[in-house]
């Protein structure tokens, strides 16, 4: 095999061909092509040294903003665009819209309490300086996404990124789970991804190309207790993924799962993780041997949404720290709920 072309050798790449060359530490495109979507022309001086990328990156418990932030991305990799994002008014929605304002994006954070995601865009706008638009939409409902949707073009004129973030679960055995529960989380989890997902292709998508991150889970990956309602909710939403990626890819439209692990500061963990003791126990078994934070599932989801995947589509990232690997099942938990005469 031949080694690269030395584009120096002739004076000019291939035709057709875009070249990076790596200046002072950042990507510069070559001065004869485009950029593409939203990717910036060089990696401003706030890009961490490779030394931290190594760090943490820094989180809070509570639904509040940063206190501080380091770039490990360049600060405007979604300058001026606009990010439609259901479940943006706590957890991790909540830092998923800082996480992209905080690098240019514009956002609509949607949730069916009007008063929790008006909050969180007070917060949003006053730690970041971008615009947030709190909207009060039920994914059930097509003719609220409608109405949300049509509002948030209004306001933006457009919509980039679509992050179906919406989602129900409890724990709970199948044979107390009643017919009326596993619907509601399909309802949510299932049919609410590809109502928001049909309206906003219909309404802007289809025309004008977009990104769409749907957030999932490893539970259909494994059996698991607790959870078949959750597991066959997100199994079909990652189907989904993959079969929208093939049918609007040709609309210029990119289509991906991610699927978190245990992750700290969540009402996910708080009402699935059990007591603290075994959370650590879970945490510890895993391969990074800890829980993951929001900061991170949010950068994950940032290089989805951005132009760093731009050939990715009709694939599930796991973000996890490998705990699906390695996690047992907890068939002690099962045992204590099925002593259990509740039924939901």
């Amino acid at each position: 095999m031949g080694g690269a072309r030395n584009p120096g050798a002739s004076g000019a790449w291939p035709a057709g061909l875009q070249s990076w060359l790596v200046e002072g530490g950042g990507l510069v495109a070559s001065s004869s092509e485009p950029r593409g979507f939203g990717f910036p022309a060089t990696c401003p001086a706030t890009c961490p040294a490779p030394s931290a990328m190594a760090q943490l990156p820094p989180d809070v418990e509570e639904d509040e903003c940063l206190p501080e932030y380091r770039y490990l991305f360049c600060p405007d990799l979604l300058q001026d665009k606009v990010a439609f994002i259901t479940g943006g008014g706590s957890g991790i929605g909540f830092r998923i819209a800082e996480i992209f304002m905080r690098h240019g994006c514009h956002t609509v954070i949607a949730s069916r309490s009007l008063l929790r995601v008006s909050m969180a865009a007070k917060k949003l706008i006053a730690a970041t300086g971008r615009q947030c638009l709190p909207l009060s939409m039920d994914v059930r409902a097509p003719p609220a996404i409608m109405a949300a949707v049509d509002q948030a073009l209004k306001e933006f004129g457009k919509i980039d990124i679509l992050i179906n973030g919406a989602a129900g679960n409890f724990l709970c055995p199948a044979s107390a789970l009643s017919f009326n529960a596993f619907r509601t989380v399909v309802d949510i989890d299932t049919i609410g991804t590809f109502n928001v997902s049909r309206v906003l292709y219909e309404k802007f998508f289809r025309d004008h190309g977009g990104v769409i991150v749907n957030i999932t889970a490893t539970l259909n990956l494994r059996g698991q207790v607790l959870q078949v309602h959750a597991g066959s909710a997100k199994a079909a939403v990652d189907a989904m993924t993959r079969h929208l990626a093939v049918e609007w890819g040709p609309q210029n439209i990119r289509i991906n799962s991610l699927a978190p692990g245990p992750i700290s500061g969540t009402e996910g963990l708080r009402r699935l993780g059990g007591s603290p003791a075994r959370v650590s126990t879970k945490a510890l078994v895993s391969p990074l041997q800890r829980l993951g934070n929001k900061t991170e599932i949010a950068h994950s989801v940032l290089y989805l949404a951005s132009p760093l995947a731009s050939f990715v589509t009709g694939t599930m990232l796991v973000v996890d720290g490998g705990a699906w690997l390695t996690s047992p099942n907890d068939t002690k938990q099962l045992a204590d709920f099925e002593s259990s005469s509740a039924k939901l």
